[in-house]
């Protein structure tokens, strides 16, 4: 069987990682957080041969939805979320896209819990609920292929921030610690901005939740 792959489409004014994850030979992908410029991200993967079989949502922030709606118009892909993310992606006040002068409320095709194994055109992630930085962050695990997407759960040598609604440091530290620092050593973490990292070297180096923050 042919290898799960990433890529990476940096979009908007927060530079944000928008992931595509595909099985090589086939056309089909994941396409995570469309930060913005939908059509862009259309036209792109259209001309690399990819079609758009799944848009998932890590969470719900204003620079990871502002493109949700012309991509999904465009690729007729349905959307899917956090049960926990639901009022927030649905409230422009919550998802700060009104602070930001453009208001933006989605709606997602298909909600999923702590645990779920999703699987989409011969692609499977386990779900990974990672309350912190909103209610409804989480994770996606590929174990096959032996990465994270993380969305803004974790950084290289950070954490997402936890001062904006539904927002929690205690419960973005116990997310961390003990649900993503149980993965594999070795796994590649793929987040929501920067650059790629492993969880054994957040383990070590994270200085708010890693070894050196105790």
């Amino acid at each position: 069987m042919e290898q799960v792959k990433i890529g990476r489409i940096v979009l908007g004014v927060n530079a944000t990682n928008c992931y595509f994850v595909y099985r090589e030979g086939q056309p089909d992908v994941w396409l995570f957080d469309p930060a913005d410029e939908g059509e862009k991200i259309y036209e792109k993967l259209t001309e690399k041969g990819f079609k758009v079989a799944a848009i998932i949502l890590t969470h719900g922030h204003f620079d990871h939805i502002g493109g949700l709606r012309a991509l999904k118009e465009k690729s007729g892909a349905e959307v899917y979320a956090c049960e926990d993310e639901r009022d927030l992606l649905e409230d422009p006040d919550v998802n700060l896209s009104a602070m930001f002068g453009r208001s933006v409320s989605v709606k997602a095709d298909h909600f999923f819990k702590d645990e779920e194994e999703l699987e989409i055109a011969g692609v499977k992630a386990r779900i990974i609920a990672t309350p912190g930085h909103t209610a409804g962050s989480c994770c996606f695990y590929f174990e096959e292929a032996g990465f994270l997407v993380c969305g803004d759960t974790l950084f290289e040598e950070s954490t997402g921030r936890t001062d904006f609604p539904t927002g929690s440091m205690p419960q973005l530290v116990d997310s961390i610690r003990n649900k993503l620092f149980t993965l594999p050593d070795n796994t590649l973490v793929f987040p929501g901005h920067g650059g790629s990292t492993t969880i054994e070297h957040e383990k070590k180096y994270n200085p708010l939740v890693g070894e050196m923050a105790y």
